[in-house]
């Protein structure tokens, strides 16, 4: 099988399925920074504050997943991300999973389907094909019918079950930590309504070698966003590609073995008042000789929980995340927390 079978359809003419060599290299324009790092088991809330308010973004040593989990968890992943396209599509739409598989797009519902784009970004495409797994429904998972593809699934179901309870023991424990540094109450079922864990979701992504760069003469990947998260953690391998907006220049974070890259998203700036940010980043993979994973978690608060802040008008995570999908089937793009901030433009 040629590598570019593996890929959607769309992905496949701006794949060079030939000699790595043969793929121009793309110029290099933008600058290396090293984002503030925290250790989990020596944890400083001073620097935690700093790197909250100051970047949105940080780098998590010292977390405590073993690193033979994450070993095999992204070797299984690659192998099923190599199947051939039209096999995972068929794959993923017959078992009796909660597990979907997704391309072309960062943009997902609740279900995990791809969103359809309006407006002038319809037909753009992002250079990333993936996995969504709603960790809440895994325990209930059944995909393990006969079939040497299906054991493989049901191989990758039972890593990310495993990888999912220490990246949510992750997730609460920065959770609460950071609380403290805003003065937030948790008490009663507060922090369960803020950050709940029924709603983690992981991602797992490829973007693949190509031979396509953008009209800036940049290798192709997922666009410029911020997450709705509370928080997102990142596990990516050695390719790198990671960049986050710093004031208004583009930024390069070069990826660290053993270590988590740690962001902020827009609830997590709504709570906070603004005082913290959500970090706007996009991935641009320089090496096109190579494919990029990585592992993407993200938790929410509870559906119904309201938002209060003196920023925005209150609101839901269920009117939050409406809107977003509203927005980028109409426009192809999300507008985010604008929508809720009375002096902004784009406010409803």
């Amino acid at each position: 099988m040629s590598i570019s079978a593996s890929y959607p359809p769309a992905f496949r003419r701006m794949i060079n399925d030939g000699d790595p060599k043969d793929i121009e290299p793309v110029l290099d324009k933008d600058k290396d920074i090293h984002i503030p790092v925290i250790d989990l088991e020596r944890l400083n809330k001073e620097i935690l504050r700093e790197a909250c308010k100051e970047w949105g973004i940080f780098r998590l040593e010292n977390h405590g997943v073993p690193l033979e989990l994450t070993s095999q968890l992204q070797e299984i992943s690659e192998s099923l991300l190599s199947l051939p396209f039209e096999e995972k599509r068929e794959l993923f739409a017959a078992v009796n999973s909660p597990l979907s598989y997704f391309w072309g797009t960062p943009a997902l519902n609740r279900s995990g389907d791809a969103l359809k784009r309006g407006g002038t970004q319809a037909s753009n495409v992002n250079m990333l094909e993936g996995f969504n797994v709603p960790l809440s429904k895994l325990p209930a998972s059944t995909c393990c019918d006969d079939g040497a593809q299906h054991s493989k699934l049901e191989s990758f179901r039972v890593l990310i079950e495993e990888y999912g309870k220490h990246i949510t023991r992750i997730a609460v424990s920065l959770f609460e930590a950071i609380a403290q540094t805003l003065n937030l109450d948790l008490s009663g079922d507060r922090r369960s309504e803020l950050l709940s864990e029924s709603t983690g979701i992981i991602r797992v992504y490829r973007y693949p070698r190509s031979s396509s760069v953008d009209a800036a003469g940049e290798a192709l990947g997922m666009e410029v966003h911020t997450d709705s998260s509370v928080i997102s953690i990142l596990k990516e391998d050695e390719t790198g590609g990671l960049e986050i907006m710093k004031g208004e220049e583009w930024f390069r974070v070069k990826p660290v073995a053993n270590t988590l890259i740690i962001n902020l998203g827009d609830m997590m700036q709504a709570i906070s008042d603004d005082e913290y940010k959500s970090v706007k980043h996009r991935v641009k993979k320089k090496d096109m000789t190579r494919e990029r994973h990585s592992v993407g978690y993200f938790v929410f608060p509870e559906r119904d929980c309201v938002i209060k802040s003196s920023n925005y008008k209150p609101f839901t995570y269920s009117e939050f995340e409406a809107q977003v999908q509203v927005d980028v089937q109409a426009l192809g793009t999300k507008v985010g927390l604008p929508r809720f901030h009375p002096k902004s433009p784009l406010f409803l």
